[in-house]
C-alpha cells in the first residue's frame, strides 16, 4: 500500500495549478479547444441520442448517505387548486397566493401546474466542481479553502465552468466489458491503468488531449437490480490520476458512486484520486451516470467515440451540480 509521500509525489506530477495563469478556475476544461468541439461535432453521423443522466427522485441512490438525500419532488399549484379557488377563492382573500391565483382563474380558462424540487446538488447524475474536494487548506490553483463559505464557493464554483459549456468528445471505455462480467466489476480489483489502455486497445480507439472519457463499471445497472445505493464496487485506482494526467484528459466520469475506487490504497487519506484529479490537476469528476444504453450502441457498432453535450447548471456558487448527459453518434 503506498502511503502519504507517494501521493504527494504524485500530486507535485500531476499539479496544473499556474498552467493556464495565477487566476485560472477552468482547470483541465482548458484543454477543450475550439478544434477540438468541431471534432466532437463531426462525429455525428447517426443522429443517434443516449441520454445519460438518471431519475432524480425518492428512488435514486442517495438513501444510503445521511448527508445527502434523495430529491423531494412538491407541487405548488395543480388542477385540484384551480377548481377550489374556482369555489372559494373570495374567502381566502388574506391569502395573497389564493388571491392571485383566484385572479389567474377568473381571467379566463387558462390553467397551470407548478412545482419544485429540494435536494443536495449532488443527489444523483452530477459534476463536481473544482471546490468540492481540497485539502491542506488549499483549493485548485492554490486558492484558499476559507474563500467557500456558508454563502457559496467564491473561487472554483460550478458557475465558473459556464464559459465553456462542457462539450467534447467523449470516449467510453467499458471496463464490463472488457473483464467479461455479467453486470458490474466487484469491489477487490480496482480499475488499473494498464486497463484503461487495454480497454481502448481492444475497442479500436485512441484517447486524447481534450477527451471526456467515460468509465463504465456497470455500477449502476447492479443498482437497478438492488436498489442498494450502498453497495460498493470497483473504480478507478488512484494511481488512474496519473494516467488521466498524461492523456491530457478534460475530464472524466463514471457510472457509480464516486468514480474512483471506495477503498483507498493510499495509506492515512480517503478518497485520494478526488484530492489528485479536483484539487492538483482541476479535473472535474461526474458520478452517477448511466452508460448502459451507450455501451450496447458502442459494442454493436464498434464506435467508441462521440460527441458529447454535459453542461452543469449554473448555480451561483455551488460546488456541483445535477446534469443531464448527451451522447450524440
Amino acid at each position: 500500500m503506498a502511503d502519504l509521500s507517494d501521493f504527494r509525489c504524485v500530486a507535485d506530477e500531476v499539479r496544473n495549478w499556474g498552467r493556464w495563469g495565477e487566476a485560472d478556475e477552468l482547470g483541465t476544461l482548458n484543454l477543450i479547444t475550439a478544434d477540438k468541439v468541431q471534432q466532437a461535432a463531426s462525429l455525428v453521423k447517426h443522429g443517434k441520442v443516449f441520454a445519460l443522466g438518471v431519475d432524480f427522485g425518492s428512488s435514486g441512490p442517495q438513501g444510503a448517505f445521511h448527508y445527502r438525500q434523495n430529491p423531494t419532488h412538491v407541487m405548488t399549484v395543480d388542477g385540484g387548486d384551480a377548481r377550489t379557488l374556482l369555489e372559494y377563492g373570495s374567502k381566502w382573500l388574506q391569502n395573497p397566493s389564493a388571491v392571485q391565483l383566484s385572479g389567474y382563474s377568473d381571467a379566463g380558462p387558462m390553467r397551470f401546474n407548478d412545482d419544485m424540487i429540494i435536494m443536495p446538488l449532488q443527489a444523483a447524475t452530477q459534476w463536481d466542481a473544482l471546490s468540492h474536494v481540497y485539502y491542506e487548506d488549499k483549493l485548485y490553483n492554490g486558492f484558499p479553502a476559507e474563500s467557500v463559505t456558508s454563502l457559496g464557493a467564491i473561487h472554483c464554483g460550478i458557475d465558473k465552468v459556464d464559459v465553456k459549456g462542457i462539450t467534447s468528445r467523449g470516449v467510453l471505455l467499458d471496463i464490463v466489458r472488457l473483464r467479461g462480467v455479467d453486470t458490474y466489476c466487484e469491489l477487490g480489483d480496482p480499475i488499473t491503468p494498464a486497463e484503461l489502455d487495454e480497454a481502448a486497445r481492444s475497442q479500436g480507439v485512441s484517447v486524447g488531449s481534450g477527451d471526456i472519457v467515460l468509465i463504465r463499471t456497470g455500477w449502476w445497472a447492479r443498482f437497478l437490480q438492488t436498489g442498494d445505493g450502498g453497495e460498493p464496487g470497483a473504480g478507478l485506482d488512484w494511481t488512474c490520476a496519473s494516467w488521466l494526467h498524461d492523456h491530457e484528459i478534460a475530464a472524466v466520469a463514471a457510472d457509480n458512486l464516486m468514480v474512483e475506487n471506495p477503498v483507498s490504497a493510499v495509506d492515512g487519506a480517503i478518497l485520494p484520486m478526488h484530492m489528485l484529479c479536483l484539487r492538483d490537476m482541476g479535473l472535474m469528476l461526474g458520478e452517477y451516470w448511466d452508460l448502459t444504453a451507450l455501451a450496447e450502441d458502442c459494442a454493436a457498432d464498434g464506435v467508441y467515440e462521440f460527441q458529447l453535450v454535459a453542461p452543469p447548471l449554473r448555480v451561483t456558487g455551488a460546488v456541483g451540480s445535477p446534469v443531464n448527459p448527451i451522447a450524440i453518434k
